[in-house]
């Protein structure tokens, strides 16, 4: 009998101890986004014992058993995917913004109508000389804005095209990382404390890659996840210890076309998505742009090649260039805007010619208004994007809570649990204390 009660004592203590271990590790870990919560399965050791024809069963103490990982796929799946739709929206909408900044901060739409109104101030007065250099000053103020708006718009563009050869970087260092995890993986032994710490890594890995990739995973009994990146069409990125390469190009107008060991494919969520559809959008608005620019050159050019100068003469082109990268100005002098229509004698003061021109500047098609128009499309778009946001970021906050409130560590929890097993640890060293005692009494006794 002591001897038994020490075995049981024995075990008790260590399964109180491997226990107060686990439990340690979960309060240091309780702020460790990538560790999940870890228990320790414990069974009772049973023996049997025959008397004559009855038998018994005789508990002889605790069995250890394996370290027991807390997870949930669903809660996972649902963290992941709304992960994934949150940081898509947030990329499109940041790039958008960097678009939108270019433009506005330009000034373009304040110096088209500055320039339309200086056209009018000449109206008033054609033959004045002041009045035709400070249009003509207008004008080049325009042609720098122009040219202001789309360098910008080309800088944001490239900002976001690094950003995406960043994080594409970091996605293939996690694929390869998640790749080496799966290798890890089946070689160790189910219910250990590396395997425990494998599949964190594993799933640490899963997550980061849902921030740039929307992703589909299928796990085998190893625990191993091969990966497939979600969109048109599905590609597989991870099969088991092995990682596919990712790439992208882009093309002269700044859109990216993504590719999987050179099959090309369009991501449907996540942070590289995202800015893939702000790229697009962003070369919408520089054909825009440069369609606003050449409608200024064409119309001013038409107005001067229909016109007379103020000496009487054909009138030269105003503009030159077809685009809002290399518009300028054309003319030298002010005295070589055509106010007057063709024809007319030398010092006319006839401006139907120029009242044609800010006819055709101020119509509901006109420059001032496709830039309007550019500038309220972008907005509004970025508006939806933040609406978007907002509902996004409170299903990722619900499944992020799901995700801790299944897998995370429950301080108030591990404190009691904590309590209660230094308690029985102390209660399995009194066994002991009580089971030694007891023996030697009896090899006390005479």
């Amino acid at each position: 009998m002591p001897t038994a009660l020490i075995s049981i004592g024995r075990s008790g203590a260590a399964a109180a101890r491997a226990s107060l271990e686990l439990t340690a590790q979960n309060i240091a870990n309780a702020s460790n986004p990538d560790y999940a919560r870890r228990t320790l399965d414990q069974s009772e050791v049973v023996g049997s014992a025959t008397i004559g024809l009855n038998s018994a069963n005789s508990y002889g103490g605790v069995r250890i058993g394996t370290v027991a990982r807390a997870e949930s796929e669903l809660v996972q799946i649902q963290f992941r995917s709304a992960t994934a739709d949150l940081a898509r929206t947030d990329a499109e909408m940041n790039g958008l913004r960097g678009a939108e900044t270019a433009i506005e901060q330009s000034r373009l739409f304040e110096s088209l109508v500055d320039f339309e109104a200086e056209l009018v101030r000449l109206e008033s007065d054609p033959l004045d000389p002041v009045l035709r250099t400070s249009t003509l000053e207008t004008a080049r103020q325009l042609t720098n804005t122009f040219q202001l708006a789309n360098g910008s718009l080309a800088k944001n563009r490239d900002l976001l095209q690094s950003e995406i050869t960043a994080s594409m970087q970091n996605a293939q260092g996690i694929a390869d990382e998640l790749a080496r995890t799966n290798a890890e993986l089946v070689k160790v032994r189910d219910g250990t404390a590396a395997k425990a710490a494998l599949l964190d890594a594993r799933d640490a890995s899963l997550r980061d890659l849902s921030q740039q990739f929307g992703i589909e995973v299928q796990f085998d009994d190893f625990g191993t996840a091969n990966v497939s990146l979600a969109g048109t069409p599905q590609v597989t990125l991870v099969s088991g210890a092995n990682a596919a390469t990712l790439g992208f190009a882009a093309d002269p107008e700044g859109r990216v076309e993504f590719n999987v060991d050179g099959q090309a494919f369009t991501p449907s969520s996540g942070a590289l998505s995202g800015r893939q559809s702000a790229l697009d959008e962003m070369a919408a608005m520089q054909v825009d742009l440069d369609a606003i620019a050449s409608q200024i050159i064409t119309s001013a050019n038409a107005a001067q090649a229909g016109g007379s100068t103020s000496s009487g003469g054909a009138a030269p082109a105003f503009f030159t260039g077809n685009s809002a990268s290399n518009i300028e100005v054309a003319l030298a002098s002010g005295s070589d805007i055509a106010t007057a229509p063709a024809g007319a004698p030398v010092g006319s003061r006839d401006v139907s010619n120029l009242r044609g021109l800010i006819g055709a500047l101020s119509a509901d098609n006109g420059p001032a208004a496709a830039t309007d128009t550019l500038l309220l499309g972008v907005s509004s778009r970025i508006s939806g994007l933040d609406t978007r946001r907002d509902g996004l970021s409170i299903i990722a906050q619900s499944a992020e809570t799901a995700l801790l409130t299944a897998t995370g560590v429950d301080l108030d929890a591990e404190a009691a649990a904590l309590v209660r097993l230094q308690q029985a640890f102390e209660a399995n060293s009194r066994i002991i204390q009580v089971a030694a005692d007891l023996f030697d009494t009896i090899l006390a006794l005479r």
